[in-house]
């Protein structure tokens, strides 16, 4: 779990790892060292005060430093809310998130639909199978040019959609997209903050994401 200057959820997405029976390892924005970690989750929050635009400083951390090089080499890496929004920054994803449409803050449970379960993060899922997660986000319009956009769909690179409304305005409904290879993962709604039941909904639909990458660690 990388921690920066104005993270949120990190406490949040180690429980997240430790409910699903990980280790969560946490790393600080500011070292070299991503510690041996055999993948990395970069959680919500406004780093570094959202100062430019959401991730635009944190895409500069000295972690960074070595995470994108480890993320393109195929480290199972995967971001939710500002860690989308950093993971766009750094190029490890395509596409931005700008202004809501509406240009106000959403905070609610969301409904997403899955389609495809092919990456480390999905495995656990069924292609069609519709989550609930929470959203609160005012820069989560997920934006990409038309050959980006129509490159995401034809490869099945559109990893999850909005259903039952589109909470910020993301280009076809776009809620999660993964790089190329799939090992690379970023979403808007919040997977770690739906993980067990004692806090009733929306429940532990985003335990799937945590079970799955340490599926595949155990599958090896």
């Amino acid at each position: 779990m990388v921690t920066f200057p104005g993270t949120l959820d990190d406490q949040d997405a180690s429980r997240a790892v430790r409910n699903a029976g990980g280790e969560a390892v946490p790393l600080w924005h500011a070292d070299h060292d991503l510690r041996g970690v055999d993948a990395v989750f970069l959680p919500g929050g406004f780093s570094y005060g959202d100062y430019l635009r959401c991730g635009a400083i944190s895409r500069f951390a000295p972690l960074m430093e070595e995470l994108i090089p480890a993320a393109r080499a195929g480290l199972p890496v995967l971001g939710t809310c500002n860690g989308f929004q950093i993971l766009c920054e750094a190029h490890l994803l395509p596409g931005a998130l700008t202004r809501n449409e509406g240009l106000h803050y959403v905070c609610r449970d969301q409904r997403i639909r899955v389609e495809r379960n092919a990456t480390p993060w999905t495995s656990d899922f069924t292609e069609g199978q519709e989550l609930l997660l929470p959203v609160k986000h005012g820069e989560g319009r997920y934006v990409a040019d038309a050959a980006t956009l129509t490159e995401l769909e034809e490869s099945g690179r559109v990893l999850f959609r909005y259903v039952g409304g589109n909470p910020n305005g993301s280009m076809n409904d776009i809620a999660g997209v993964s790089n190329e290879a799939g090992n690379v993962v970023g979403l808007m709604p919040h997977p770690e903050h739906a993980v067990e039941e004692l806090t009733g909904a929306p429940g532990v639909d985003g335990l799937g994401f945590f079970t799955s990458i340490l599926k595949r660690f155990a599958n090896l």
